[in-house]
């Protein structure tokens, strides 16, 4: 485990974080950071915790869209296993 510190709404957080996860966090923090700034300068939220708030919804929706996404290609991939299978077995001596 390798500890870091990461500042996420002016606040600093030391973690204990795997090897070779480090520039994931980082890059995870400064998109919260650049949301909570457009938030603020679009929106006139001064608190905080209001900011964070809309951050976390913001996260929240765009993960259950990846997911949805996600779960229709899969759809998608295993039909076309289905019908090349089904071909593949046509094409081929019993």
């Amino acid at each position: 485990m390798q500890k870091i510190k990461l500042s996420i709404a002016d606040r600093v957080y030391p973690l204990s974080v795997p090897e070779g996860e480090e520039s994931i966090l980082r890059e995870a923090a400064k998109s919260i950071n650049t949301m909570m700034e457009h938030f603020e300068k679009n929106y006139a939220v001064k608190d905080k915790q209001d900011v964070l708030a809309m951050c976390a919804l913001q996260i929240a929706v765009q993960a259950s869209k990846d997911k949805d996404v996600t779960a229709n290609k899969q759809i998608e991939i295993q039909k076309k296993v289905v019908h090349l299978k089904k071909y593949l077995e046509a094409q081929l001596p019993s």
